[in-house]
């Protein structure tokens, strides 16, 4: 074989073939077109040697088995022909490599994840390791695609219809111990036994086909399986509201293997894997796939960031604590929590153990990892053992003169080098910074709650930043496991900014009649987690409505809210769920939190609920306000790029992403569309909905956000 191919064959003295895979010059192994002629000589060797007794697929990477098919290849296709022919290769490869005479095995350590998984449900049996990285899953649904390489048809028949169905609906990935539960994988060992673990299997006869337990043989009868079909069908349809094409697609080819067989099954696979991958949906998603994972790459900065070894916050309060948790936890990094109560402090170490006896109950951590992870986490009521710490990250109460001092105080009790970062939602970072004596080591890095559920972070430089302080926050961020995007210090940041617009059109169609759950069911049915309405209650009406006035004083009327109602709602003495009444009221029977609309806000706010405009009137205003936002803040350059604005709005309020972000989005509408729909709405409801310069701009020179190729933009 020569040096370049991806996989390699080697034959034991026991006459176990091993193949290895390892795309040269990658640091993880996907599975390309082109690779087929080399597995299929791989294949026709060990077929044309008698003496071989087994098969084992391993990689030689280090932290994965193989991550999935190359995106780009999928990208590429120009036809949903094209795309099926692919899905057919694969298909038949998988058939090859099902076919052989010998038990072949897949020693999986680290990810083994779609073409991966297929590849490896393909083999005759399973095996993987223990580690903590080691997950197995189908997760095209996430790219608007499904298995193409014959999963679809695999997966039900080696572990029952209902969990096959979970895993390629959702997407989501089993571990090790999950997967040997359900039959997936045969046995789990230690990373450093695997290969002999998997050659003494592959040295075995091959086995039989595995008993389903009593529950997915019953879902596998006709009848059984039509309810099923029908019930998760429904269920789907709930939660996708009919916004993602694929789910559907996926219920018919499972089913359709079920009933008329595996040839007919693999047939409807490749064709709908060829029509999704033509669907605008899907185009969007893997728009998305590739802007975060060129963000996840991007240093942010030419200057090489600074050391980490420690990192301190003061404030220990619910962002404190979450920002430890994630620091210590994903981090690996040392904490120490400075709080001028040592009620704080415990707070703050309490979630900490909370969240991490959480996974340990669940079997994600051993117990002495959560004990180790929680050793790194520290307190003090001084700045006892602040000294050396390489980031100070504040969350102490929104209030500028407060956190004035903070900076004060860091400078006085640590190393010069260190970095003052705020986790400040609303106040200007050259603000916090205008009587340091060091700016240049002050920055912004805001947070979103829940912290450790929420992917973005927002990088705020103000004008005296420092390139380094830049480079070394946005290398800390990416240790937090977050994603973040660089945004400039204007009121509001980004993600605020083109949020509050949409929130404050919410209140306003409140205020004219409109009723709160359908406001919000309008734009949960458009594609949003939650709605408006709903988020406000979740965020604190309190804090939520806190920033309304910044923007207002710094951008004008366009971000005013109906303050009767805002102001009336607060007098109320609603906070939303944080104290059991918003919009909402929140009852706790149990453990479970139920919710629903308090009809007496109406009076209270003079306003009517009767309500009169249908869901995708609703939808629109909301919607509108918020991308015309969005193309102030690209031509103010708020982001640097379109790739991070669609990425900030997708992972930081959950803008719908089969749309791609707002810039993809108004880019798949086209600018004279936008102008057009957002000209109809001034002239309905006002000034507010005016198209900003930019747009019009776009408009008369069929201008777009992105150049053709996706990966340039225009900024």
């Amino acid at each position: 074989m020569e040096m370049t191919s991806a996989f390699s064959l080697t034959v034991r003295p026991d006459f176990v073939a091993v193949v290895t895979v390892d795309v040269p010059g990658e640091k993880m192994n996907t599975l390309k077109a082109e690779f087929a002629t080399q597995v299929r000589a791989i294949l026709r060797q060990i077929r044309e040697n008698k003496a071989i007794r087994g098969v084992v697929f391993i990689s030689a990477k280090p932290d994965n088995f193989i991550a999935g098919a190359d995106i780009n290849m999928i990208d590429a296709c120009q036809s949903a022909q094209e795309a099926e022919d692919l899905a057919r290769q694969g298909q038949q490869l998988m058939a090859e490599i099902h076919a052989l005479s010998v038990p072949v095995i897949a020693a999986i350590h680290c990810p083994c994840l779609g073409g991966g998984l297929e590849l490896a449900l393909a083999c005759h049996r399973r095996i993987c390791t223990d580690d903590a990285k080691t997950v197995l899953g189908l997760p095209e649904v996430q790219l608007g695609l499904l298995p193409g390489s014959g999963g679809t048809q695999r997966l039900p028949r080696l572990v029952g219809i209902s969990t096959a169905l979970e895993m390629i609906l959702t997407g989501k990935a089993l571990r090790p111990r999950q997967a040997l539960k359900v039959g997936l994988v045969d046995d789990v060992v230690p990373v450093s036994i695997l290969l002999e673990a998997a050659v003494a299997l592959a040295a075995q006869e091959r086995p039989a086909s595995r008993h389903l337990p009593a529950k997915e043989r019953l879902l596998a009868s006709p009848l059984g399986r039509t309810l099923l079909f029908r019930m998760v069908g429904k269920k789907t349809e709930q939660k996708t509201q009919g916004n993602y094409p694929a789910t559907a697609k996926i219920l018919h080819v499972i089913e359709m293997g079920l009933a008329q067989g595996r040839s007919s099954g693999y047939e409807a696979e490749a064709r709908a894997f060829g029509q999704l991958a033509m669907t605008p949906q899907s185009q969007a998603l893997r728009h998305i796939f590739f802007a975060s994972t060129e963000l996840k790459k991007d240093p942010a900065s030419p200057v090489q960031a600074g050391a980490l070894r420690s990192v301190g916050i003061l404030g220990g309060g619910l962002m404190g604590g979450g920002i430890a948790y994630v620091t210590a936890g994903k981090g690996n990094l040392p904490v120490r929590i400075k709080d001028i109560n040592p009620k704080g402090i415990n707070h703050a170490l309490q979630y900490s153990w909370q969240e991490l006896d959480k996974k340990v109950r669940r079997r994600h951590l051993k117990p002495a990892e959560r004990d180790a992870q929680m050793a790194r986490i520290s307190g003090t009521t001084d700045y006892s053992g602040f000294s050396r710490r390489d980031v100070v990250i504040e969350a102490v109460f929104e209030d500028l003169a407060l956190k004035q001092q903070m900076v004060a105080e860091v400078e006085a009790h640590c190393a010069p080098e260190t970095i003052f970062a705020s986790n400040t939602s609303s106040l200007p970072i050259g603000s916090i910074a205008a009587k340091a004596t060091r700016p240049e080591q002050v920055i912004g890095l805001h947070f979103f709650s829940p912290v450790e559920k929420m992917p973005l972070v927002e990088v705020i430089p103000h004008a005296g930043t420092s390139e380094q302080a830049i480079a070394t926050v946005v290398k800390l961020a990416k240790a937090q496991g977050k994603t973040p995007i660089v945004v400039a210090d204007k009121a509001g940041f980004y993600v605020n900014r083109i949020l509050a617009p949409y929130i404050n059109e919410a209140i306003r169609l409140l205020s004219e009649g409109e009723r709160i759950e359908t406001i919000d069911n309008a734009l949960v049915k458009y594609g949003f987690p939650v709605g408006p309405i709903q988020l406000l209650d979740e965020v604190g009406i309190d804090t939520g409505t806190k920033i309304i006035p910044v923007l207002e004083a710094a951008y004008g009327d366009r971000f005013s809210a109906p303050a009767n109602v805002v102001s009336a709602i607060l007098n109320d003495d609603r906070k939303g769920r944080k104290n059991g009444r918003g919009f909402y009221l929140y009852a706790t029977k149990g453990r479970k939190s139920n919710k629903q609309a308090d009809s007496t806000i109406y009076p209270l706010i003079g306003a009517s609920g009767a309500g009169k405009l249908s869901a995708e009137s609703i939808a629109e205003r909301c919607v509108m306000m918020m991308l015309n936002e969005a193309a102030r803040c690209s031509a103010e350059q708020v982001v640097r790029s379109p790739r991070d604005g669609d990425i900030g709005a997708v992972f930081g309020i959950g803008f719908p992403p089969f749309l791609g972000g707002p810039f993809h989005y108004m880019d798949s509408l086209g600018a004279g569309e936008v102008v057009a729909t957002l000209q109809r709405l001034t002239a309905l409801y006002g000034p507010r909905f005016t198209p900003c310069q930019t747009l019009l701009q776009m408009a008369e020179q069929g201008e777009t956000f992105w150049r053709k190729k996706e990966t340039d933009f225009v900024s």
